[in-house]
């Protein structure tokens, strides 16, 4: 007879590790205003590769194996149009047990949104339980969380029946371009995926994911006096205009499916016929046959309005998140994650959600995944970033009862689903 969430959880030994993650509760608070302080916007290769000396002395005391893995440098396009080639940081990948039956697959980021020179550098406290700060909750907060279920969990008797491996990359917040391949190939030598994105304030977690993609669209025309010489030149922000058009017409024309111009940019001064214009444009997707019927549509804009007289138009970007789907493991997971927060007096509840992160990636190569298993916070991408900081000790043990359970082989039958491929 197999255990069960509530089995685990009743016994003297897990109830102790449990509670002593209570007892380190403020220095999970210490440890994020500390972390927070230090900028590591995803262009901010010093700050990156300070956070990641910052992680890997904390994850010190679970003697991982560590490895570093370089990421390929990126394509970029100025606001002129110009493609330009952008330094990526690198993960870190650490794993203990890499041999054991049952396998988890960990994964988070070191970048936040905020650039070096934001203005959001340091933390501010809102109420007693209220802290705002650059990555408070997104994620810095959520690799405390993760580290210190893993601390429970070595504390516990079910280490040695449980492999771990933890990826933490450092361009999720640009995409996972350069991060995607490493993650796919993880994600096949796992069982079962948990990524520490943030929950929501009232700790509903994320469920179903569009999928999503970031382009840009550069326009070339023929720069002109636009007195003298106004029909010699050919205008470029005024093509870009009706693509931009265009592209929005392209919102439900497959269910679900939006596409949303963002940033343009183009011309030099009122007196001159501009000779370049670019259009920054993101879509979201519900379903993965959307992206070939959308990337057909966007060939079509291209040859279209690059075929006529004096022009030039060239796309760049691509789908990065293939929309996640819950299959029936997937499914089956959540389900015994949420068994494990009942245990726990946490309610835990599933939301679709609009957005994007590696859970994305991890069910793209079929791993089943939970990806907001972090703090509670919200307002995450702004100055306004919050963690309510009484998730810290909640989190952490919600996560650490998830890996006591699978380790005790309480989810078993989300392996057997998976391997069914189901």
């Amino acid at each position: 007879m197999s255990l069960t969430p509530s089995d685990i959880a009743a016994e003297k030994a897990v109830q102790k590790v449990l509670a002593d993650l209570e007892g380190q509760q403020q220095a999970m608070v210490d440890t994020v205003i500390q972390w927070s302080h230090v900028n590591s916007g995803s262009r901010n290769l010093e700050g990156l590769s300070a956070m990641e000396t910052l992680i890997v002395d904390a994850f010190a005391d679970l003697s991982p194996a560590i490895e570093y893995i370089d990421l390929p440098d990126g394509e970029g396009v100025t606001p002129t149009g110009d493609v330009v080639i952008n330094k990526n940081g690198r993960c870190i990948r650490l794993f203990k047990r890499p041999d054991a039956n049952r396998r988890v697959l960990m994964t988070g980021h070191t970048d936040t949104v905020f650039a070096k020179d934001s203005a959001f550098q340091v933390t501010r406290w809102l109420d007693d339980n209220t802290l705002n700060g650059p990555g408070v909750a997104d994620m810095k907060g959520g690799i405390i969380v993760m580290l210190n279920a893993l601390k429970a969990l070595e504390a516990s008797p079910y280490a040695a029946s449980i492999g771990w491996e933890v990826i933490l990359s450092p361009d999720e917040e640009t995409g996972s371009l350069g991060s995607a391949a490493i993650l796919t190939e993880r994600a096949k030598a796992a069982d079962i995926g948990m990524t520490f994105e943030p929950a929501l304030a009232d700790g509903t977690l994320a469920g179903a994911r569009k999928g999503s993609g970031n382009y840009v669209m550069v326009v070339e025309g023929k720069a002109a006096h636009a007195g003298r010489e106004f029909f010699e030149g050919r205008n470029a922000v005024v093509m870009i205009s009706e693509i931009i058009g265009a592209l929005a017409a392209l919102t439900n024309g497959r269910p679900g499916l939006t596409v949303n111009p963002a940033v343009i940019s183009g011309g030099v001064a009122p007196n001159v016929v501009p000779d370049r214009a670019v259009c920054r444009f993101n879509v979201r997707l519900e379903d993965p046959d959307d992206a070939p019927w959308f990337q057909q549509q966007l060939d079509q804009i291209v040859n279209k309005f690059g075929a006529r007289e004096g022009f030039s138009v060239r796309l760049h970007g691509g789908i990065n998140r293939p929309p996640k789907a819950i299959s029936k493991a997937n499914q089956m997971l959540m389900d015994a994650i949420a068994d494990c927060g009942s245990e726990l007096g946490i309610k835990v509840a599933y939301v679709p959600t609009g957005g994007c992160c590696e859970g994305n990636n991890l069910a793209a190569a079929g791993l089943p995944n939970v990806d907001t298993l972090g703090v509670r916070g919200g307002l995450i991408h702004s100055a306004d970033e919050f963690v309510l900081v009484d998730s810290f000790a909640e989190r952490a043990k919600l996560s650490a009862l998830i890996l006591m359970a699978f380790a005790a082989g309480a989810l078993d039958d989300v392996l057997k689903a998976k391997a069914a491929g189901n």
